[in-house]
C-alpha cells in the first residue's frame, strides 16, 4: 500500500512570502535617505508601501522593488 507524505506545511506557509521583512532601517539604508524621510513618506503616502506588526512596521521585498521600478518607470517618462 502506498502512502503519500503529508504536504510540508511550512514550505507551503513559506512559499511566496520572503525570508524576512524590510524594516524602515533597512529602506532608510537602501536608498540613503535619514528613517525620518521614510516615515515622512509614510506619511505623505508616496513611498514603498508598508504594514504594521502590532507596533512594528515592515515592507514586503517584492512591494519595495514594484515601487522603485515604478519610480524609475515614471522617472523616465517625464
Amino acid at each position: 500500500m502506498a502512502t503519500t507524505a503529508a504536504p510540508d506545511l511550512r514550505a507551503t506557509l513559506r512559499s511566496g512570502l520572503p525570508d524576512h521583512y524590510l524594516t524602515p532601517d533597512d529602506i532608510a539604508v537602501m536608498f540613503k535617505v535619514p528613517k525620518e524621510t521614510v516615515y515622512q513618506w509614510r506619511k505623505k503616502r508616496i513611498g514603498p508601501p508598508g504594514f504594521r506588526v502590532g507596533k512594528h512596521l515592515r515592507y514586503d521585498p517584492a512591494a519595495v522593488r514594484a515601487w522603485t521600478e515604478q519610480r524609475m518607470a515614471d522617472d523616465e517618462a517625464a
